[in-house]
């Protein structure tokens, strides 16, 4: 189906093409632009490598090797042909070869990435540790899956049905179809995820959080984080906030979004602390400064009308920044007895943090 132009008087064609058409290259095109520009596949990504190949015996290479916010490895393999090939074979034997990966290996693969975009290599485990929102390596918590995403021109059926078999079986894997067109000289590209269907997505990962979440607390019973992360759920949901929907995990973190893209609400802990926050990220240095000079500029109106002391941090050593409170009542490791008084007050901090903020996003010249 084409995509349409709207004009005044009528909806005009734009005609589907081919990337070979287009003189567009698999490597040198397609790759070089999603690694620099991977938000294109999702804003849950972040690159760590690019042609990876670090094992024995193999000259095999990985495209693209990414991390989510969950701290899961992800595979990515291009292909510019209308059929996809053989990359599922491909990308679950990747897969498998990446699964035993450590946060440590992470840091040196991002840092020998860095040094081949000519950028400082030193800076490798703080970009990972703020992609992910850790302060400190979480090793117990890297790589618990591994996570497959096929991107290519089209798909044929003998490829889409071996998907959708691996899915049936836990296996995460998807299928992202890149429709170049031509218009007059300009290359667009129509970016649609064709496995899972988005409306059928959401569904099946409620399901499988949900028996994920009742193994783990099954298993390990003594997270304290994750039954930490439970309870101030349950506060959030009696007081009807956006976190009250949120299902609760073990990492240091959970979030919400304000309604526009990279600008999160979060909630952290530590062992003797805890967080309200909001999280500045939009996949661009200088603009999340700007993001964050556009607050700071009012920052004494919203210190009144948040009523208590806020850490602005510009990061200027990172690509994100944030605003936040930092609670003084400690944080998971103090006893489940005092845990209420805590998550009563992280609460209601991000009830006021959202309403001191609210007339400033609103002003933001950004689309939701």
């Amino acid at each position: 189906m084409p995509l349409y132009k709207m004009n005044a008087d009528n909806f005009e064609a734009i005609s589907e093409t081919s990337f070979s058409d287009l003189k567009l290259k698999e490597r040198d095109d397609l790759q070089r632009l999603l690694r620099s520009q991977i938000d294109v596949l999702g804003d849950d990504l972040y690159v760590l490598s690019e042609e990876f190949g670090d094992w024995e015996e193999s000259k095999r290479r990985i495209d693209l090797l990414a991390i989510d916010r969950q701290a899961n490895l992800v595979v990515i393999e291009l292909k510019r042909t209308n059929d996809g090939g053989h990359m599922e074979l491909q990308a679950i034997r990747y897969a498998a070869m990446v699964s035993t990966l450590t946060f440590e290996k992470a840091v040196q693969i991002h840092r020998d990435f860095l040094v081949s975009q000519n950028k400082p290599a030193e800076d490798a485990k703080d970009l990972i540790l703020e992609f992910l929102n850790w302060n400190d390596p979480e090793e117990e918590n890297f790589a618990d899956d591994v996570r497959i995403i096929l991107v290519a021109q089209d798909f044929g059926k003998e490829l889409t049905s071996a998907v959708l078999w691996l899915r049936d079986r836990d296996i995460n894997i998807q299928c992202i179809r890149l429709c170049p067109y031509n218009d007059g000289g300009n290359k667009l590209i129509d970016v649609q995820i064709i496995i899972p269907l988005p409306e059928v997505a959401e569904y099946q990962i409620k399901l499988k959080e949900k028996e994920k979440v009742g193994r783990k607390v099954n298993i390990e019973r003594h997270n304290l984080r994750l039954l930490f992360w439970e309870g101030l759920v349950s506060i959030a949901k009696q007081k009807n906030t956006k976190h009250g929907s949120i299902k609760p995990g073990v990492y240091s973190w959970i979030g919400a979004s304000s309604g526009i893209r990279g600008l999160n609400f979060n909630f952290g802990v530590g062992q003797d602390y805890a967080i309200s926050e909001m999280y500045i990220d939009r996949g661009n240095s200088e603009e999340n400064k700007r993001i964050f000079a556009h607050f700071d500029s009012v920052k004494i109106q919203i210190g009144k009308a948040f009523g208590d002391q806020i850490s602005w941090e510009r990061l200027d050593s990172k690509r994100a920044s944030r605003i936040k409170w930092v609670g003084q009542r400690g944080g998971y490791r103090n006893p489940e007895s005092e845990w209420p008084e805590i998550q009563n007050e992280m609460v209601d901090k991000m009830i006021r943090l959202e309403i001191a903020l609210k007339p400033y996003l609103d002003s933001l010249p950004l689309p939701k």
